[in-house]
């Protein structure tokens, strides 16, 4: 009898993880459907889609939205390029004991304070593309329209690369058990806390990677598909390691021939 209840809370501990995953997986393929909307004809009637948030944003430029459309763009970019980047922590947490972490709940909430970062993070990138729309550096889908913008995004994410504040949380993100176990706290609001840490520490990693949406442009699926892949494989540290540093030196080489295009007034 204990060994078929043993058997049994196995294999609806598995099944739980399964659908939980299947979930995850389901937002974020959800949210780059999303993006792939924004980026059809402004004409289109979101509420095709079943969700009210298209109609807003794919029915005027980002030149003429609001504030509110503005978020509510650079919140969905974040759960579509950044809860991936997560995978590998997020895994890390559901391996621990369930008294430890919380069991599904810790994990959601785990997840929640993760993506609370991100959703603050969306609220001072909206501000930065009104501002610059406003001024003219920004065309209707967020890319930048200025040679000498287009440099500076560049060098900054370059130079970025090779700062201490950057080594240090792709340290943390690249060991999420040690993360974890060093400021443990138990429960669902220790899981709450943890996500919350994690947010920023992955904030502190990736902000400059993100911020080069104002190059490529926002709904560009091809670029934000490319960054996020990078910060995909930052975080692992087999593949990260070797990584960073050569994407600095490449990031700061496309600044300068940015650059000398722009002073040639080619940009």
């Amino acid at each position: 009898m204990v060994l078929k209840r043993a058997g049994d809370s196995l294999v609806f501990g598995l099944s739980g993880r399964v659908v939980g995953w299947v979930w995850f997986y389901g937002v974020v393929l959800l949210a780059w459907a999303a993006l792939w909307a924004m980026g059809q004809d402004p004409r289109v009637d979101g509420s095709a889609f079943g969700l009210a948030l298209l109609a807003d944003l794919c029915g005027a430029g980002a030149d003429s939205m609001g504030y509110r459309a503005l978020f509510s763009m650079w919140a969905v970019m974040s759960v579509a390029m950044m809860a991936p980047t997560a995978v590998p922590a997020i895994v890390t947490w559901t391996r621990l004991p369930g008294a430890a972490s919380g069991g599904a709940s810790g994990t959601f909430a785990l997840i929640a304070g993760y993506l609370a970062v991100w959703l603050g993070a969306s609220g001072l990138f909206a501000v930065a593309q009104s501002g610059l729309t406003a001024r003219g550096l920004l065309g209707a889908n967020g890319a930048s329209l200025s040679g000498w913008l287009t440099a500076a995004l560049f060098a900054a994410a370059g130079a970025y690369q090779f700062s201490r504040l950057k080594e240090a949380c792709l340290s943390r993100c690249r060991m999420p058990l040690t993360f974890f176990m060093e400021r443990w706290r138990p429960g669902v609001s220790g899981a709450l806390m943890a996500g919350v840490r994690l947010g920023l520490v992955c904030l502190g990693c990736c902000w400059a990677l993100m911020a080069l949406a104002f190059v490529g442009g926002m709904t560009n699926l091809l670029w934000m598909g490319l960054a996020t892949a990078l910060m995909v494989m930052e975080k692992l540290p087999d593949i990260g390691r070797p990584l960073t540093r050569p994407l600095g030196w490449a990031l700061l080489a496309a600044a300068a021939v940015t650059g000398v295009f722009a002073y040639g007034g080619l940009l």
